[in-house]
């Protein structure tokens, strides 16, 4: 069969010379070879890091004070809002309840200590316990005009608003307390996770991961770097047996 092209000659269609085909099945047998190649490669890869993966024992923190949009980062920096979010990972924290506890420490000595949150107390077994291996806390905090710390948090399923007395200063800063990006947790023991705290003043520098990164015991900060103010927040992964001590 042939068809006229526009310079006004032939060329034929649906037929090809031996030389033609021969160099098409080239093409396709080199074809095929790259997509075994390739597979393979993609098998052994994927066995090499199936491999080097181990179960994560405990509970893994991670944390990320970023909001991706450069316009909302602007805006809540202008209303002194600060967002921090906290996620946890592990195949133990299944069927745990959490309970937080929080101190006001003011001038050294802690004034106050209170629940913040204890999920066993809730009626309802899908926020009572964690059915996931993953766990999220978003926070958000700010200082208000009439000198309240006002902090939301939000836990799946589950929502806390608090307020606390605080200090009129802008300089208050909401400080992740786990050391290191990834942090293991162990359940049913109990651990400082943040801090929402003044800084260390000398010669009139101000100074937050000099405090967080010492040697000196979280509740005698205000002792040691005569810090006015500042919260402690203290969580704990717990299963049905384990009391608060």
């Amino acid at each position: 069969m042939y068809t006229k092209s526009s310079e006004s000659s032939y060329r034929s269609i649906g037929t090809s010379s031996p030389k033609t085909q021969e160099s098409t099945e080239k093409q396709n047998h080199k074809q095929m070879e790259i997509k075994k190649y390739f597979l393979v490669l993609l098998i052994l890869i994927t066995s090499i890091h199936s491999f080097g993966q181990k179960p994560v024992s405990g509970i893994v923190l991670t944390t990320d004070e970023t909001v991706n949009d450069s316009d909302i980062r602007r805006l809540l920096a202008f209303e002194g809002i600060e967002f921090l979010k906290i996620r946890y990972n592990g195949d133990e924290l299944i069927n745990k309840s959490y309970r937080i506890t929080v101190k006001e420490i003011w001038n050294g000595k802690i004034k106050s200590e209170s629940d913040l949150i204890n999920s066993a107390d809730f009626p309802v077994r899908n926020i009572k316990r964690i059915n996931d291996t993953i766990f999220t806390i978003d926070i958000i905090s700010k200082l208000t005009s009439n000198n309240k710390l006002k902090m939301r948090f939000a836990f799946p399923g589950v929502t806390v608003e608090r307020q606390f007395d605080a200090v009129n200063s802008e300089n208050y800063s909401l400080r992740n307390m786990v050391e290191g990006k990834h942090s293991k947790i162990e359940p049913g023991k109990k651990f400082y996770f943040l801090t929402y705290m003044l800084p260390y003043k000398k010669d009139e520098v101000l100074y937050w991961c000099t405090v967080l990164n010492s040697e000196t015991e979280i509740e005698n900060w205000g002792k040691e770097y005569d810090i006015e103010h500042y919260l402690v927040f203290e969580m704990i992964f717990e299963a049905e047996d384990t009391n608060w001590t």
